[in-house]
């Protein structure tokens, strides 16, 4: 079976895709953006052949790509695994008749007003939103929903570009800075109060397969924008307690009125004081390579079953749920270059046997901004059988490792 993989190279855990692909016996075909001699050598190792594109989100460059690759081998499927590349490589297997992910499904998973607009005629709890590149109009659902709001471009991944505003001094800032009179359009929403995290899926013909939730500490916003504060991300092991049924019923009830067939999913959600809201869903997996975490927790390699879904829409591993795993971001004190840590030995000695995965850049590595996420500095990826001594953990890390920059 002949597949083609979306920058297969970049960020470094495509490969991992690449790699999954070729293992099970496809062959992998790589359109991506840097040139073949610049491909780190595990990822040129997996691919029968490689297409160079300026951009591939690019859709005419992208296109053509694809169809000089079909005018030398049957293409089976075209994957995008990034959330900016899902909707041009749909765009493309339709002008190709390659199937996959449906043009519809993928505009949905893409722009959240028009999301929410379809989970809300399923009756499935989410929270008021417009998508508008009027001030008026902006400013008249801002009057009928009240602040805080949340304000985000329309197909934005994660909390990339999105604000809370609490006033409406704060609204109009935000509304100027994203172009909003000026041609640009935003997604704007009422804040859900409440504990964030989100459910993964794997789902072949729509029907789930495998199925992993993560908590946030604290939640995407204060995360991102705090720099004293080492953020989580935990995959629960106790998937399976009642505490999460609605959520599990609700997921698929989310997959099925977007119309995901085959694909990994990545669902956001809220529980608060008026109970279950969904804020997006995209049909591919999470990024900072959480699919890992899972991996740990599990026992399993979660990109093998994703190659045979795709490949032959099937899947061969079961996750143990022995351990719940999870992944804590350390933000270097200031904005620098990195000088030191403190509190390693400690944490090394203490839990080494429990870390599965951890960078700590080289002294002297430029840092990176709070805003750049889990991945852009110091992490540690930490597995235990007991989710909440994993917590403590973790919040020990947290408190015990120090990165020192100047």
């Amino acid at each position: 079976m002949n597949v083609i993989l979306l920058e297969p190279a970049f960020p470094g855990y495509q490969r991992e895709f690449a790699r999954a692909l070729a293992e099970i016996g496809a062959t992998v075909i790589g359109i991506g953006e840097r040139s073949r001699h610049e491909l780190d050598p595990d990822p040129g190792r997996w691919l029968s052949h490689y297409e160079q594109v300026p951009s591939v989100v690019d859709e005419h460059a992208l296109l053509a790509a694809v169809r000089r690759i079909q005018g030398r081998v049957w293409v089976d499927r075209l994957e995008a695994t990034i959330e900016a590349h899902v909707l041009p490589a749909a765009r493309v297997r339709e002008h190709c008749t390659i199937p996959g992910t449906s043009v519809r499904t993928a505009w949905l998973c893409r722009d959240k007003p028009s999301m929410k607009e379809v989970l809300r005629a399923a009756g499935i709890p989410c929270a008021r939103t417009l998508g508008t590149d009027s001030t008026k109009e902006a400013v008249r659902f801002a009057e009928r929903v009240g602040f805080p709001l949340i304000v985000k471009p329309r197909s934005a991944a994660g909390a990339s570009g999105t604000v809370r505003v609490d006033d409406r001094r704060a609204f109009h800032v935000a509304l100027t800075n994203a172009g909003v009179g000026r041609g640009e359009s935003v997604a704007l929403e009422e804040f859900i109060e409440g504990h964030e995290g989100f459910l993964d899926t794997l789902t072949v013909g729509g029907n789930v397969q495998h199925e992993f939730i993560t908590h946030y500490y604290p939640n995407v916003l204060e995360a991102m924008r705090e720099r004293w504060i080492s953020p989580q991300m935990v995959a629960t092991n106790r998937i399976g307690e009642d505490g999460y049924s609605e959520l599990r019923t609700v997921a698929r009830k989310v997959i099925t009125a977007l119309g995901i067939e085959t694909s990994a999913t990545h669902m956001e959600w809220f529980s608060g004081p008026k109970g279950l809201a969904i804020s997006e869903i995209g049909c591919r997996p999470p990024g900072v390579a959480h699919w890992q975490v899972y991996n740990d927790a599990n026992d399993m390699d979660l990109y093998r079953d994703w190659a045979l879904a795709v490949t032959h829409r099937r899947v061969e591993q079961s996750p143990a749920r022995r351990y719940a795993c999870g992944l804590i971001a350390l933000r270097p004190e200031r904005d620098g270059r990195i000088s030191g840590y403190e509190g390693t030995e400690r944490i090394w000695h203490e839990m080494g046997p429990w870390i599965t995965g951890s960078h700590f850049p080289a002294p002297g590595t430029p840092t990176q901004p709070v805003a750049a996420g889990y991945m852009a500095n110091v992490w540690l990826r930490v597995r235990h059988p007991d989710y909440d001594v994993l917590r403590s953990m973790l919040d020990q890390i947290g408190q015990s490792i120090r990165v020192r920059a100047c």
